[in-house]
């Protein structure tokens, strides 16, 4: 299941959408809530790779290969997602944990990635630069939040359903029995 959704989000990126408004953070949550080991890291990384490869070949403005140094700092930052869900997980309700994680997810992305941009040489390498390099990031840091917040309330909140729908499946057998 955590493959196919590898590959929807990878495929996600693909469509037409908002700057930063992706599934990608999302999965990371999900991953790290779900997954153990080194598998919650591989799933959302193997979206984001899949989708740059795709962007390369397919010249789709803004995704593919780039800057190593910020594209280090971007699968950083969607990698910081992952202990954040599993942060999520140790936490009694989950449907309270999941706007704060998808925020804070979120606020790693953008302070890791914009990180990385500063120390790329986009911005001049002072104080003042890299001030400037968030300032100007942040209408990008209110699409990641957006899209973080809506595919984690898609993600989690289908997967509870679908759980609870198998449960109740289940206990309806076990009555009928």
């Amino acid at each position: 299941m955590f493959y196919l959704l590898m590959i929807a989000a990878a495929a996600s990126r693909l469509l037409p959408h908002p700057p930063n408004v992706a599934c990608i953070g999302a999965l990371g949550l999900f991953a790290g809530c779900y997954l153990t080991g080194k598998r919650a890291f591989l799933v959302p990384l193997g979206a984001l790779l899949l989708s740059d490869v795709a962007g390369q070949i397919l010249s789709i403005p803004g995704m593919g290969f780039y800057q190593p140094l910020t594209m280090a700092a971007v699968y950083l930052g969607v990698l910081a997602s992952v202990p954040v869900g599993r942060w999520m997980a140790s936490r009694k309700s989950l449907w309270i944990k999941a706007p704060a994680g998808s925020v804070a997810a979120s606020t790693a992305f953008f302070l890791i990635s914009n990180f990385g941009v500063w120390i790329s040489g986009w911005y001049s390498l002072t104080l003042g630069g890299l001030a400037a390099c968030y300032v100007n990031a942040i209408p990008f840091y209110g699409y990641t939040l957006v899209g973080d917040l809506a595919f984690t309330g898609i993600l989690f909140g289908a997967y509870e359903l679908s759980r609870r729908a198998s449960k109740s499946q289940i206990n309806a057998q076990q009555v009928a029995l």
